[in-house]
């Protein structure tokens, strides 16, 4: 493998293994290579030979050639605009404006709130979240506890915690980012996150 396939493997093997419902332990057991060493693979901190590419791949029921293919196909930047008339990607509601901040199904969720929010609507995510207040402040209730954050604050969740929040302030916006319970390389993402969510 070349520089250029070792940086863009490690996300395509992480997201065959997960599309098979296949832990590292059990990709390690098919392909005889060790779980550090497929941690580094997938992390990029690892270059396969091709061999041991060949043996990965052959554990995730795919070609060598087609886990590169997947990988240059997802390797993607992308420009979500912000377009505050109205035009853009946005769900809009009497008083919150809730705006996709990346297209497609991705890895990661990332949406802005604007405005008022329906604080009594509890959210629990299968994997991590952050939230980062760009304006205003709000409150957060998390297994219990409440949390007051003001602008430039972040909190961070991991994932299965039950939480709600709500805005204290007039023109409060928030930016949540959460991984995404599943990884798609193509395809319409939903509007927000609640794909990735359980509300209550």
């Amino acid at each position: 493998m070349d520089e250029k396939e070792h940086l863009r493997v490690g996300a395509a093997v992480r997201r065959r293994r997960r599309a098979l419902g296949l832990t590292l332990a059990a990709v390690a057991e098919r392909s005889g290579l060790s779980v550090p060493f497929l941690s580094q693979i997938e992390n990029d901190r690892a270059r396969p030979s091709a061999r041991s590419l060949q043996r990965v791949a052959d554990a995730l029921d795919i070609t060598a050639v087609q886990l590169i293919e997947v990988s240059e196909a997802s390797r993607a930047v992308d420009v979500v605009r912000d377009e505050r008339d109205g035009s853009g990607p946005e769900l809009a509601g009497a008083a919150v404006r809730v705006r996709p901040l990346v297209r497609g199904r991705q890895q990661l969720h990332a949406v802005e709130f604007t405005g008022d929010h329906d604080g009594d609507r509890e959210f629990q995510h299968r994997n991590d979240e952050l939230m980062y207040v760009a304006d205003g402040a709000v409150e957060v209730e998390a297994e219990g506890r409440a949390y007051r954050l003001g602008r430039g604050d972040t909190l961070y969740l991991s994932g299965g915690v039950r939480h709600r929040w709500r805005a204290t302030e007039t023109g409060t916006r928030i930016v949540v980012v959460a991984i995404a319970a599943t990884i798609e390389p193509s395809g319409e993402a939903p509007p927000h996150y609640a794909g990735d969510t359980t509300c209550r």
